[in-house]
């Protein structure tokens, strides 16, 4: 906990996201996967095996974007780094171990981004969603654009501000959370599909919780009845095993992976 805290305070991002949560946000994703390393090791290599078929799979190398880069630790980096030109790393927070492990490399740059659309919208600087992907994506020298377990987790901070506000922000009232995340995930896809780069997509489906005799207790379907049609392939990520969330339940997540998604 109060290692938490320090990596909080330290953890360089600009002072709205910071207000918004977003730094605490990737400080406990960080514990989390330390706590549960080997539970997630098997969901994190099996990103990394999408990431470069797709990067196998492109004409040229000029430029790579990482969407939902994080701690670096479902993204093949310094295959990334060796086949590109140039490598473009986009989250709202850069932690301190992903800005170590691209310390070495010269042609690896980091871009911090609202990559849901909404921060202006729930900051009240704006009355609607704005475009959810920088620029550097649809350049004619990107080659290839990875969203990397990115796109549930999208709704999630800006969905927590709406619900708890009085009068919810442009059009959207405080009831009107799942709405909101729907069009956020819809508007990220349909951004990935303009691009005239191959994009590169893995995301999680739903959260089942389960008990230790395998009985499903909830099913939540984090992409609000989105369908991206048939994966490449998929697997089970046990995001909490028994003891992290509760001591005879645990939280599964369904993820697909698309090494040259379209819709």
């Amino acid at each position: 906990m109060l290692l938490d805290m320090l990596q909080s305070l330290v953890t360089p991002a600009p002072l709205a996201y910071r207000r918004l949560g977003c730094v605490g946000d990737a400080v406990r994703t960080g514990s989390r996967s330390r706590r549960c390393r080997r539970a997630w090791a098997p969901h994190l290599a099996a990103t990394r095996e999408v990431v470069c078929k797709a990067i196998h799979g492109v004409a040229r190398h000029d430029t790579a974007v990482i969407l939902g880069s994080g701690r670096l630790d479902d993204v093949p980096l310094t295959m990334l780094a060796k086949s590109f030109a140039r490598v473009v790393l986009v989250d709202v927070v850069h932690p301190f171990a992903a800005r170590r492990r691209a310390r070495p490399y010269r042609n690896v740059e980091m871009i911090t981004a609202d990559l849901s659309g909404s921060f202006s919208l729930v900051l009240s600087r704006g009355s609607d969603l704005e475009a959810p992907l920088p620029p550097i994506c649809s350049e004619r020298s990107t080659d290839l654009v990875v969203s990397a377990n990115l796109l549930s987790q999208l709704p999630l901070r800006p969905i927590e501000r709406l619900e708890a506000s009085s009068r919810g922000y442009g059009r959207w009232r405080p009831d009107d959370g799942d709405d909101l995340g729907r069009e956020i995930v819809a508007r990220h896809l349909e951004a990935l599909a303009a691009l005239p780069a191959r994009v590169c997509l893995v995301t999680d489906l739903d959260q089942v919780e389960e008990d230790r005799e395998g009985h499903v207790l909830d099913r939540l379907d984090l992409l609000y009845g989105t369908t991206l049609g048939e994966p490449e392939r998929g697997w089970s990520w046990e995001l909490a095993p028994f003891g992290e969330i509760a001591r005879d339940r645990r939280l599964l997540h369904e993820v697909v992976g698309f090494s040259d998604w379209r819709p």
